[in-house]
């Protein structure tokens, strides 16, 4: 397996800079990181006294590596899983916080091992997950990227400025599931014809 650094770098890569998409709730965002979250860090990059848009654009691709490590990998026990999800529950951790965990939790829950699903790394969810990856060794990764793959597409039907994100303008697969694939193997992936099908009731 990569270092949680080498997955860091690869995270960032995938994030690109600079965007403030109005149809994005993270708002300013760098690097994958957003302004909400270095509002709650206190980072105040350009030393104003304030953490707004002008920090965000400062950000350096290593302070978002750092970030990541630190509050989107160890803080939240990701390290604490079984070795062949942490980069799938990592780069999903930036993604999509607490519900990297959720959407975990619940697959083991639907497995038969008992957890919460409160987006929480405790005792209980490592227990569960471990049971999870003993009796599903070949097949827990790749589950939890389907379920990956399955929220974006729901997030999507929920909410139509989304779909942007999950599909492509020319009605190909967005970055949200060509994201969730590279953790799944290619027999598990969606062909191009099943995707437009899985969309094709959107506007």
């Amino acid at each position: 397996m990569p270092s949680v650094d080498q997955i860091a770098r690869e995270i960032v890569a995938r994030e690109g800079g600079y965007v403030n998409d109005p149809d994005d709730p993270g708002g300013a965002t760098n690097y994958g990181v957003t302004i909400g979250t270095m509002r709650a860090l206190g980072m105040d990059l350009t030393g104003d006294g304030r953490v707004d848009a002008a920090d965000v654009h400062a950000l350096t691709r290593a302070q978002a590596e750092q970030v990541f490590v630190e509050h989107y990998f160890r803080k939240p026990r990701l390290a604490e899983l079984p070795e062949p999800l942490q980069a799938s529950a990592f780069d999903m951790y930036v993604n999509a916080g607490a519900n990297a965990v959720k959407i975990l939790q619940r697959l083991v829950l639907r497995m038969g091992f008992a957890c919460a699903d409160d987006g929480v790394i405790g005792p209980r969810t490592i227990a569960a997950v471990r049971q999870a990856a003993e009796a599903a060794p070949l097949h827990l990764a790749d589950a939890y990227g389907i379920a990956r793959r399955n929220y974006y597409y729901a997030l999507a039907d929920q909410r139509p400025a989304s779909r942007k994100y999950a599909r492509s303008k020319a009605g190909g697969k967005g970055g949200w599931i060509t994201r969730a694939e590279e953790f799944i193997a290619p027999r598990y992936r969606l062909t191009e014809a099943e995707h437009r099908q899985r969309t094709s009731a959107w506007a």
